[in-house]
Parts: C-alpha cells; sequence; structure tokens
C-alpha cells in the first residue's frame, strides 16, 4: 500500500519541478523582451517608461517595476534619455520641447497611470481574496468547533432528561403508592371508629 503512496509523491514533485522551470522559463522570456523593448525605445528616441516598455514587450507594469534587472534596465534608459535631452538643448539649432511633444507624453503618463491603477485593482483584488480564503478556514475552524460544542452540550442534556424523565417516574410511584397508603389508613381510621361503642 506503501508504494503507491511514494508514487504519487513522485508525480506531485515532478508536477511541482516542471511548474516551477516552466515559471522560471517565462520570467526569462518576459525579461528579454522588457529588456529589447528599451533597447528599441532607446534606439527610436520615443520616451522610455514602465507602461510603454510593458506594451512593447506584452508584460505588466508589476513586472517591469519587479523585475530588478527590467527596472534598472528602464531607469538607466530614463536617465539617458534626460542627459541626451540636456546635452541636446545646449545644441545649436535644436529646437525646444514642442506642445505636441509635451500631449504626448502627458498621454503616455496617463496610459501609464491608467496601467498602474488597474494593477493597483488586480492587487488589491487578489489580495481581499487570499484575505477571504483565511478568513474563511478561520471561521470554518470555529465552526466546526461551535458544532461540536453545541453537540456535546445535547448529549449531555439529553442524559438530564433522562435522568429527570426517570425520576419522575420514580416519584409518580411513590406518590400512587403514598396515595394507596393514605386511602387504606383512612379506611381503617373509619372502620376503627365504628367498632368503637356508642356511650
Amino acid at each position: 500500500m506503501s508504494i503507491p503512496a511514494a508514487s504519487s509523491g513522485n508525480d506531485r514533485t515532478a508536477r511541482v519541478e516542471r511548474l516551477r522551470i516552466s515559471r522560471a522559463k517565462d520570467s526569462e522570456d518576459k525579461t528579454r523582451r522588457a529588456l529589447d523593448a528599451v533597447d528599441g525605445l532607446l534606439r527610436s528616441g520615443r520616451r522610455i517608461t514602465v507602461a510603454q516598455v510593458a506594451r512593447e514587450a506584452s508584460v505588466s507594469t508589476w513586472f517591469v517595476y519587479n523585475q530588478p534587472q527590467v527596472h534598472q534596465a528602464v531607469q538607466d534608459g530614463i536617465t539617458a534619455q534626460r542627459t541626451r535631452g540636456r546635452q541636446n538643448s545646449h545644441a545649436p539649432g535644436t529646437s525646444q520641447v514642442s506642445p505636441a511633444g509635451l500631449r504626448t507624453d502627458l498621454a503616455l503618463a496617463r496610459e501609464e497611470i491608467k496601467d498602474l491603477k488597474k494593477e493597483r485593482d488586480r492587487l488589491r483584488n487578489r489580495v481581499r481574496l487570499s484575505l477571504g480564503a483565511e478568513l474563511e478556514g478561520v471561521n470554518q475552524h470555529e465552526l466546526l468547533q461551535r458544532i461540536q460544542q453545541i453537540e456535546q452540550r445535547n448529549t449531555a442534556l439529553e442524559e438530564a432528561l433522562a435522568e429527570s424523565r426517570d425520576q419522575i417516574a420514580a416519584l409518580e410511584g411513590r406518590l400512587r403508592e403514598a396515595e394507596d397508603d393514605l386511602t387504606a389508613a383512612r379506611a381503617s381510621l373509619r372502620r376503627a371508629m365504628r367498632s368503637v361503642p356508642s356511650p
């Protein structure tokens, strides 16, 4: 009987290992795509933001923020673009930022905010579900304990009720005996009174 259990344990370990390898490969693919996206944005001269990198690499903004290598690459790219912008601003013949460019930056910033809000809501929902599951588990455990207590109390009450019924039956029997004794005593007293001669 122990062999199937061991086999089941081995199967589970193998599934967990396959899942771990798959997740690691997926994370590596996402990291590579995100780094490529940063390089592409740098080469094209488009503004680098977390939201833009996430869109270009088809990953979540959460991944960009929480993958140290990707987040550092984004920060380095932003710094490089700012440095280039400052250097170019001193070059002769370079025009200042146009209103269209500012509108584009604003639109990108708004998109990034929207993405962050969606990610925040998704994480908040996951936390809520996780806490709900934990609380549900606690309540279920407390409920089971309460049911056991109620069942024990019910058993004790049933035993007490049975004892009370036995006591009532015994008292009723004694009452009938006392009533019979009283009836007999009255009858005996009447006979005794009748047997006494009148003066």
